[in-house]
């Protein structure tokens, strides 16, 4: 899912080259501490991890490092850009309540897909929809002039299952609450704040356009409406069908807990479901039924066991039981789990994942059960760029943090309190830019990630939620629809597009990223995670959005109707009938 976090750590290999004098103690330490054997330095041979992890170029170890200064300067197109979201602040929060109110899951985003791509329409964007066959993914084009550079935003909009909670409210009160006798659930809910994401990235987008139109420079603006982030969809395979290629740089961001930026990396993933069949039968006389569920449990069960030999602190496995039956008297015909398998590059992700899919052919032994598998979603491990960093850090020093009022205050430390956490509150000022840290002991991943090997990319949090809180949590939720995170996620717009228009008009800055770009990428070729002939899942739109946004379904990447999982397994035997007993 989406965890981006703007304090990721590296993998060893660097602070072997560059950092202080080590003695074979502690470099035993430290490749111990990513999972490394002594035989093999792993993380340090994989090119894409590497690549990902290098200080070059001319970065000081870890313990010096200090961020270069004097990179970001003022100038007309950049003051245009921060006036037009001080006049327009209220039209951008207004989008963003409008997303929060809607909370819509992935690839299911009718309505905020199209409050996002209304507001950049209005303000002199054109709209390509369906970008890469998905129905609710757009591009909004902005060109002027010549058309380069182009900058590229990133807009996300989708919403979590089971994390509907109140605006503002301080405890866990969901929303959305869905009463089931058997299984009461809650609804969907912005626990990771995309309705500001979103909301910000395309203010920042029409303030660059402005800036750019206003004051006769030559450039494009492009922003890529995404879905599915949350299932990690969307822009990896995006990538894949060249929608993002022409690109001279991305600016993204995410909510988060602080003000801040970095050039870490973080966790490659791919996305796996498990499919179980066997037969039902009443579970009072079960005898011959064949339990899916069993399947499901066994495999869950072989999964825990990797955890001691074969996962290293870089790696994290983790699932959910998408369909274990419906009643306890019908012996599950069909049942379903979901695995996240994230690593440091994609190699190490492939490594682990053959192991799950291992246990998932014994468990469908052990059960007699018939198991298939699809891979929903695969995405490579972030490349950073350290000279986008300084310079979106520096922007970020100069415009200030988000100001929280003592109202603000007293929400986040009742949020803190109903989690159990220490009382802090908001987060004030903007954090120090710091080297990542030696050693990569993994952590969320994004689909953002696949761009940044196409070009240089970059990304910066601020504090929507309160310090110390998760992101995939009720309390987001609350603090996105809230002043506190109204004021966080504007601050994330003008870091955004004052970033983007020194790109613009200091020429030699954008040159710097590409070089930058061109040195990590040498000897790594990027290819896409996802199988050959993948077809991503997506869902039947309503007629009406089809209509308000000029498509027809189905899109010519996908099969329609989908093929049927249905079960004709036998029932099992148990033998030659028994003989009376005379």
């Amino acid at each position: 899912m989406c965890d981006l976090d703007h304090t990721h750590d590296h993998g060893p290999s660097h602070l072997l080259a560059n950092g202080p004098d080590l003695n074979r103690r502690q470099i035993l330490q430290i490749l111990g501490a990513a999972g490394i054997g002594a035989a093999s330095t792993g993380l340090a041979a994989d090119p894409a991890h590497a690549a990902a992890t290098t200080r070059a170029p001319a970065a000081a170890p870890a313990d010096s490092y200090e961020p270069r200064t004097g990179l970001a300067k003022d100038s007309p197109a950049k003051d245009t850009a921060l006036a037009w979201i001080d006049r327009n602040d209220k039209a951008i929060l207004a989008l963003n309540d409008e997303i929060w109110d809607h909370a819509e899951l992935s690839l299911r985003e009718w309505k905020s897909s199209v409050a996002e791509a209304e507001f950049l329409r209005k303000n002199g964007f054109t709209i390509e929809w369906g970008a890469a066959g998905f129905p609710t993914a757009f591009v909004a084009t902005a060109s002027h002039g010549s058309g380069r550079p182009v900058i590229g935003f990133s807009g996300e909009y989708d919403a979590l299952p089971g994390l509907s909670q109140k605006r503002g409210v301080g405890v866990h009160d969901p929303l959305d609450y869905i009463h089931d006798p058997w299984a009461p659930s809650y609804g969907p809910g912005h626990g990771c704040g995309h309705c500001a994401l979103g909301s910000a990235a395309a203010g920042a987008a029409i303030a660059v356009s402005e800036g750019l139109r206003k004051n006769r420079l030559d450039g494009t603006v492009k922003f890529y409406g995404s879905t599915a982030e949350e299932q990690l969809i969307g822009k990896a395979y995006a990538v894949q069908q060249g929608v993002y290629d022409g690109l001279d740089a991305m600016i993204d961001w995410h909510p988060g807990m602080s003000n801040s930026t970095s050039w870490g990396t973080n966790s490659a993933l791919t996305a796996v479901t498990f499919t179980f069949l066997g037969v039902s039968g009443h579970g009072g006389t079960p005898l011959g039924n064949k339990s899916a569920l069993d399947g499901v449990i066994m495999l869950a069960t072989m999964t825990e066991f990797l955890r001691e030999e074969n996962i290293a602190p870089s790696g994290r496995l983790h699932y959910v039981i998408n369909n274990g039956g419906d009643a306890p008297n019908v012996t599950p015909e069909i049942a379903e789990i979901s695995y996240y398998v994230r690593e440091g590059s994609p190699a190490r992700v492939k490594a682990l994942f053959d192991k799950v899919v291992a246990c998932a052919e014994g468990a469908a032994k052990a059960s007699q059960t018939v198991m298939r598998y699809r891979i929903t979603a695969a995405c490579w491990n972030r490349l950073p760029s350290r000279s986008a960093a300084e310079l979106l850090h520096e922007n970020m020093v100069k415009i200030g943090s988000p100001t929280f009022t003592d109202a603000d205050q007293k929400l986040a430390k009742q949020i803190q309190s109903s989690l159990g956490i220490p009382e802090k509150g908001q987060a004030t000022g903007i954090e120090a830019l710091r080297a990542p840290n030696p050693v990569f002991l993994g952590g969320g991943s994004t689909d953002v990630s696949d761009i940044s090997w196409q070009v240089p990319t970059v990304s910066l949090g601020t504090a929507v939620s309160p310090i110390g809180c998760k992101s995939h949590n009720w309390a987001v939720a609350a603090s996105a629809g809230a002043p506190m995170g109204h004021s966080a996620l504007l601050m994330a717009s003008r870091y955004l597009a004052a970033t983007a228009l020194d790109l613009v008009t200091q020429p030699e800055r954008l040159a710097e990223l590409k070089a930058e770009f061109a040195e990590r990428t040498k000897g790594v070729t990027w290819k896409s995670s996802l199988p050959e002939g993948f077809e991503p899942p997506m869902y039947e739109p309503p007629q009406s959005f089809l209509k308000q946004t000029g498509q027809s379904w189905p899109p010519s990447n996908i099969t329609w109707p989908p093929e049927r999982v249905v079960s004709r397994e036998k029932f099992s035997s148990l033998g030659p009938e028994l003989a009376p007993q005379t």
